[in-house]
Order: structure tokens, then sequence, then C-alpha cells
């Protein structure tokens, strides 16, 4: 009875401890905002006096730039009333001095010099400076035009304030697209805020359709910075199935709520190579592939050096393959079961039976021999490429004699364009196409004709040369419009059967 006591009373104090640290440290959280008051008070009352501080400086300029203008405007009128004052005072005592001589001139009409002195009176005034006068003014001495009424601006002075919190943005989804593995999105504010300054998208990839889970193994990317209220993300490989979007406002001095997160489908052709299909000359690293002339023989000294010291790595369970996917080829090939002899091939993890799939590859143009397709996962372990019904391929030969041809059932067909150094391959399984483009140009070089009666897998054949596989990608809208348009030439629709 009494331990039972001990050991409640024991719990009790160690509850009792375990809240007197929280109030501590509660306390010392108080402590801390109290100086943080101070300290952020201080100095959005400091960035207050420099905002007005500004907008002092602001009117003070402007003030004198018009009172420069108005003095600079008195100056020339009054320069220009100046001149036509002493031009007129100037003609006046012209005018008066030929007056008085005019009459004294009348004063001697009986006189014989008479004609001649009035004669002179009369051209006198001809020539004199009063005739030749304008009398309106040059100027306006109306100073009306540099009047002022800052009514408004007075208004909108009145009407500062300090800067809100701006509303989180609603992003729209019909605006959005997902394409050629490009990502636009489009957002609105739900009022308009002419105080925004920016907006921050953020997005993430995710296997999960619905809403945004709080917890995700993937991080949130961040791009700071924009400015309009829309965004795309270019050149994404989508090798999950969807991927989440929120996007905030930002003004100058803070940041608003993010949106409603959105998921977007990032639907696109994602697989790996089985290493365990692959010729043993073959050295397979994820998604690069490079032919290595002591493979075999590297592994073979290695197995026998693991003999009788257990069970060898099988390549069925090589870290290389990764967590099978839905479409995964089942791992029925063991060792024995690689491609050899001449079949220097590798087959990709992910069946294809159903719908459009895309993925480029890139091989070293130096390779003396590389081929690119599709193959049933019946093709024989002997089996080249091209050489039996079971598969299909576009090959370079640079081997003696180069060649770029097309290649199925042992039937070939040379081809008639330059060879890239990056190929697309696209797979329509039920219209039965099987087309081969140029990756950087889009050009049509091969459409296959068909009707596969097995799943396909990506496959490939590489000697003395190496090449590297893309995958996640989405089917290019110009290979769509190409196929749809029916735009490839007869030469390139030939079927080999």
């Amino acid at each position: 009875m009494g331990n039972l006591q001990d050991e409640a009373l024991r719990k009790i104090i160690t509850t009792l401890a375990m809240k007197n640290e929280e109030i501590q440290s509660f306390i010392y959280s108080l402590k801390q905002m109290l100086l943080n008051v101070e300290a952020n008070s201080t100095k959005v009352q400091e960035d207050l006096e420099a905002e007005f501080q500004s907008l002092l400086s602001v009117l003070e300029e402007l003030k004198e730039g018009m009172l420069m203008k108005i003095k600079q405007d008195r100056a020339s009128r009054t320069y220009e009333l100046q001149n036509q004052l002493a031009a007129c005072t100037r003609a006046l005592e012209s005018s008066e001095e030929l007056l008085e001589t005019a009459n004294q001139t009348l004063q001697t009409m009986d006189s014989d010099d008479f004609p001649q002195a009035a004669k002179q009176v009369k051209d006198g005034v001809t020539m004199a400076p009063a005739f030749r006068l304008s009398l309106k003014a040059k100027v306006s001495d109306n100073m009306s035009h540099l009047m002022v009424d800052f009514a408004q601006e007075r208004q909108m002075l009145q009407a500062l304030k300090f800067l809100p919190v701006p509303s989180a943005p609603v992003i729209d989804l019909a605006e959005s697209l997902v394409a050629d593995n490009c990502v636009t999105l489009v957002w609105r504010m739900p009022d308009e805020d002419s105080k925004i300054d920016h907006y921050v998208l953020e997005y993430r990839r995710t296997n999960f359709e619905g809403p945004p889970r709080l917890k995700e193994d993937q991080p949130w990317m961040v791009i700071e910075g924009i400015r309009q209220t829309e965004y795309t993300l270019t050149g994404l490989k989508f090798d999950m199935k969807y991927m989440n979007f929120r996007v905030k406002a930002c003004n100058k001095a803070v940041a608003g709520e993010f949106s409603e997160p959105v998921t977007l489908e990032t639907a696109a052709f994602m697989f790996r190579l089985d290493a365990s299909t692959s010729h043993q000359n073959l050295r397979v690293d994820n998604l690069s592939v490079e032919w290595d002339a002591m493979g075999g023989k590297v592994q073979d000294i290695k197995a026998r050096e693991k003999d009788g010291k257990g069970r060898t790595a099988s390549p069925v369970n090589s870290p290389a393959r990764g967590t099978p996917s839905p479409k995964r080829a089942p791992s029925s090939r063991g060792g024995r079961d690689r491609f050899t002899a001449e079949s220097y091939t590798v087959l990709g993890d992910t069946m294809i039976d159903s719908g459009e799939h895309y993925w480029e590859v890139r091989y070293e143009p130096d390779s003396k021999a590389f081929g690119v397709g599709v193959a049933y996962r019946s093709l024989g372990r002997f089996e080249q490429l091209g050489k039996t019904a079971a598969s299909w391929c576009l090959h370079v030969n640079n081997w003696l004699q180069v060649s770029f041809t097309a290649k199925h059932a042992n039937k070939v067909k040379v081809l008639d364009a330059p060879v890239p150094d990056c190929l697309g391959v696209h797979c329509d399984f039920h219209q039965g196409l099987l087309s081969f483009y140029n990756a950087r140009t889009k050009q049509l070089l091969h459409t296959f004709k068909a009707k596969f009666t097995q799943p396909l897998l990506p496959a490939f054949t590489v000697w003395c040369g190496s090449f590297q596989v893309t995958t996640g990608l989405q089917v290019p809208s110009s290979v769509r419009c190409l196929q749809k348009r029916g735009s490839a030439t007869s030469s390139s629709n030939t079927s080999l059967t």
C-alpha cells in the first residue's frame, strides 16, 4: 500500500515538475514577446516617420518646382510687358514732338518755307513709330493656368492608413493548364488590391489524388517575386502522378494567407530499366547504360568468388529495380535469361498495354551501334531488336558502313533523314502506331503500323557506346497534332511486316 502511494506521489511530483517547466517556458516566451513588442514598435515607428518624411520631401520638391514655374512665368511676362511699355513710351514722345512741329508749321503758313515745312511734317508722320506700333498687349496678365486644386490629393492623403494583410488568392483551375511537361497556373484576387507587390508560388509532387495532405514526403518548392497573376513552370519531369499548388500575395510589409491548395494531374510515362534483363556487357545505372567489354567476365569472376559463400544477389532482387509500379513487368527472368550473345539489349520495366506514351533517349554519337524501340516480353534472349516479329526499332549503325534504318521482323527500311543525337518515341497502343521523332525538332522520322497482340516494353540496344533515357514525359502537343493531321509523308508511314 505504501509503495502504491509512493509511486502515485512520484507521478504527481513529475507532473507538477513538467507543468512548472511548461509555465517557466511560457513565461520566458511572454518576456521575449514583450521585448519583441518594444523592438518591433520602435521599428515600425521609425519606418512610419521615414515614410512621412519621404512624403514631405516629395511635397516640398513639388512645391519648389511649382513655385519656380510661377516665378519663371512672371519674369517672362514682366519682361515682355516692360519692353512693350518702353516701345510705347518712345513712340509717344516721338509723336508729341511731331505734333509740336506741325503746330509750329501751321503758324508760318504765309511764309515761303511753308510747303517745304508741311512736306517734312507729312513725311515725319508717315515714318512715325506710333503708326507702326501694335496697341495689343503681347502677353496676358491672367495667371489662372497656374492655379491648383489639391482637394482630391488631400482626400487621398487623409485616407492613408496602415497596409492591410493581403487576401488569399483564388486559383482558377479552368484557366490553368498542364501540357508538354509544363504547368501554367492562373489565379486572381477576390478583391482589388493595388498594394500587392508580388506573389509567392509553392508546389510539390505527390501520388495522392485528393486534397493536399498535411504530411508529404516531398517538400514544397518555392518561387518568389512573381509580378503577374499567372506563372508557367517549364521543363518539369512528371515522375509522380499529381502536383499540389498554392499561392499567396505579398505587399511591401506582409504576406497574406495561402490560397486553398489545388491538385493537378501530371500524367506521364514513367519507367526504369530492368537490370535483370540486360546483357552482361551492359552496365545499367538508373536510366543510363554503357557498353562494357569486360562486363561479363567481371561478373563471372565475382560469381566464382561468392560461390559457396551463400546465395548470390539475383538481378531480380537488385537495388536498381526499386519498388515496382502497378504496371511493372513481372520479374520472371533469372540471370540465365539475360540477353546474351550479340543481343546487347535491355528492356524497360513497365508494360504498355493501353493509351499513348512517350519517352526520349540520347545516345553517344560515337556508339558503333544503337537501337531504340519496343518489344514483347517474350523476345528471346538471343534475339536482336528488329530481327523478329516480337520487336520494332530504329537502328543506327556507325560500324564499317554508316546506316540509319527502321527494323521489324528482319525487314529493313533505310531512312532518308539526318541522324539526330536524341530520339523521341511515341507509342499509341490501341491505334497500333509506333512513331519515332527527332526529339529536338519533333520531325517525324518513321511510323510503324501494327496490331499489337501483347503488352509492350521499351527496348534498347547498344554496342561500343552508351545512352541515357528520359522518362516522366507527356506526349508533346506537336506530336499529337502531327498524328491528328495525318501530316506524315507516305514514306514515313510505310509499315514493315
